[in-house]
């Protein structure tokens, strides 16, 4: 079992009874922007081909914690640069990252570890719903714009390469490669590199990020 991240997801959906749980997904998620607001989250339900560079669509949930240690420490720190953990060392330990958690500030680390949405509305703070009969799936929802921001704020510290926020299709490819072979801080570019290409589509496409 693993952590499966996707954008489109209305758009992909043929099931009577998946669309009927998205709807009230979706219902939800508008009435905390509302809340908020901010202007609702229309999710299309039609979308062109959306192509990801990713080789994948999902990665073991511990894979998620690596990437987070990595913000927290890049961000604690912008001249840190990440190398490899040892085995048996839990990066959800991480001081930084504990900090990180209190804090309930950053997109990429106050989410649902299984389950929720980014949706590409612009606001500052993870959002949460105030009334608890407001079913928001994950408990939190956080801005695909912020999660960007936070994903390029990390990237130097993953030896990523970048020109002006955008990730070129040769860059794209080598860091597959390098999630392929195993080497090195692998988990953290599988991780880095599938959710940038969601946060990249759901911004392109106004489409929801979804994890599940």
């Amino acid at each position: 079992m693993g952590l499966a991240i996707c954008v489109g997801v209305l758009a992909k959906q043929d099931d009577e009874e998946g669309a009927a749980w998205l709807a009230d997904g979706f219902a939800a998620i508008n009435a905390v922007l509302a809340e908020e607001g901010l202007p609702a989250h229309e999710e299309p339900q039609s979308l062109p081909p959306l192509v990801s560079r990713a080789q994948i669509d999902g990665f073991p949930y511990s894979f998620l914690h690596y990437l987070r240690r990595a913000y927290a420490r890049r961000k604690a720190d912008p001249g840190w640069v990440a190398m490899p953990l040892a085995d048996g060392v839990d990066p959800g330990e991480d001081e930084a990252l504990q900090a990180e958690y209190d804090d309930l500030s950053s997109h990429l680390v106050c989410h649902s570890d299984a389950e929720g949405f980014y949706v590409p509305v612009d606001f500052a703070e993870v959002l949460f719903a105030s009334d608890e009969d407001v079913a928001l799936p994950g408990g939190m929802l956080g801005s695909s714009y912020r999660l960007m921001e936070e994903l390029i704020l990390v990237a130097p510290a993953l030896g990523i390469q970048l020109e002006q926020g955008k990730l070129s299709d040769a860059e794209a490819a080598r860091i597959a490669e390098s999630g392929e072979e195993e080497e090195g801080c692998y988990r953290e570019l599988e991780t880095w590199l599938l959710m940038f290409e969601c946060a990249r589509l759901s911004l392109e496409h106004k489409t929801a990020i979804m994890f599940s």
